[in-house]
């Protein structure tokens, strides 16, 4: 159950709770603490709910459904906070709090006197999420390295939650880091998560992306540090694979694991074509669309196609795909002449030539070795016919 302000534009808030749940395999119910009319480049207004409205979407989520975890994002005034700690206190079931105080595009969602009403509500959580300025606003400390992370962390667990995720996205470094932090019988247990960082402005519904993400896998059992690492992981996919929605930077992709797992059978039937028609009479590889590293990409072989494969192909491909090109086959044909724009004459290497690929780029070269590149299985056959 998400408890959360509504976002018009659908890429934060309830509508990006509920659609991150599902792709984790939860069922998402919702209450509504707040209307937004907001969309990929601000907030336009906000309409707060009554308090009494939202105590009965309380009433009627928790009367008729087996709430197996709580996400509470934009609460909005200091009663709504204060309501939903009271909730928070009698439930049973985990409670991951994101204290969400402003939007990604720098608009207020909290009203400044709401901010110490928070410290009951932490003090009921299985969880809270803050970024960096929100943890800064929370305990007093501006992290601006690993340990300021560890330091927010520790000083949140000391205020009654049961573990901190401190959110490194907002910390100056490459790569992210994110600090969970756990009360340990008076001392504290401390786990690094990091990932590289994304150069991109499509960050729109990260936060609440992530906090859904982790209530959906504590809902499902998980326990805090393996639920925060599929989180985690499902974040950094999301923001490497935007949506190109709106006329602002767009946001966030959730429900890109769901879609990478449904295309997983696609992409083998891609490989095992290629590979059974023997054009360019080579090693084959083919990644998912939203590929994230070898476990993605299916590579034929004398034993069929397999996923997870260790091949210097695979590595090819995902090094050209780092660079935002969405070639996703990849062809090894051990011929000399000339293929697509590449002529296997160039004294390139494969990694020289990868910081050359582009999306008009079909090859690359490496001695007497050809790699043919192309977005789908028809491209590549086309560029290989003959060959």
């Amino acid at each position: 159950m998400s408890v959360a302000g509504s976002d018009a534009g659908g890429g934060a808030g309830i509508q990006a709770d509920v659609k991150t749940a599902e792709a984790c395999g939860a069922f998402g119910a919702s209450v509504v603490t707040s209307v937004t009319a907001q969309n990929t480049q601000g907030v336009e207004s906000t309409h707060v709910l009554p308090v009494a409205e939202v105590d009965a979407q309380l009433d009627a989520v928790f009367e008729d459904f087996d709430v197996a975890a709580v996400k509470t994002g934009m609460l909005a005034t200091t009663e709504i906070v204060e309501l939903v700690a009271d909730r928070a206190r009698e439930t049973q079931c985990p409670v991951v709090v994101d204290p969400v105080m402003v939007a990604a595009s720098g608009d207020r969602l909290l009203a400044p006197e709401a901010e110490s009403a928070y410290e009951e509500l932490i003090a009921e959580a299985t969880l809270v999420t803050p970024n960096a300025d929100e943890a800064a606003v929370l305990t007093g400390v501006e992290p601006e390295t690993a340990e300021g992370l560890r330091a927010v962390g520790e000083k949140l667990v000391d205020a009654g939650a049961d573990a901190a995720l401190v959110k490194g996205g907002h910390v100056a470094g490459d790569p992210v880091r994110d600090v969970l932090v756990r009360g340990d019988g008076g001392g504290f247990e401390r786990e690094t998560f990091t990932h590289p960082r994304v150069d991109t402005d499509a960050t729109h519904g990260s936060g609440c992306t992530l906090s859904s993400a982790v209530a959906a896998e504590l809902a499902g059992g998980n326990p805090t540090p393996a639920a925060v690492e599929r989180g985690v992981d499902l974040l950094a996919r999301a923001v490497r694979y935007p949506l190109d929605v709106g006329e602002g930077p767009g946001a966030v992709h959730h429900t890109v694991g769901l879609r990478n797992d449904a295309a997983r059978e696609q992409t083998r039937e891609w490989a095992a074509a290629v590979t059974e028609s023997g054009a360019g009479d080579g090693r084959v590889a083919v990644a998912t669309p939203y590929a994230e590293g070898p476990a993605d990409v299916a590579v034929g072989g004398d034993d069929g196609v397999r996923f997870g494969r260790d091949d210097p192909l695979v590595e090819t491909l995902l090094a050209v795909r780092e660079r935002g090109v969405d070639h996703r086959v990849a062809v090894a044909v051990d011929a000399v002449g000339t293929v697509g724009t590449a002529d296997a004459g160039d004294d390139w290497t494969v990694a020289e030539r990868v910081e050359q690929v582009d999306a008009e780029t079909d090859a690359l070269t490496d001695g007497d070795s050809v790699v043919v590149l192309a977005r789908d299985a028809a491209r590549v056959r086309e560029l290989l016919d003959g060959v």
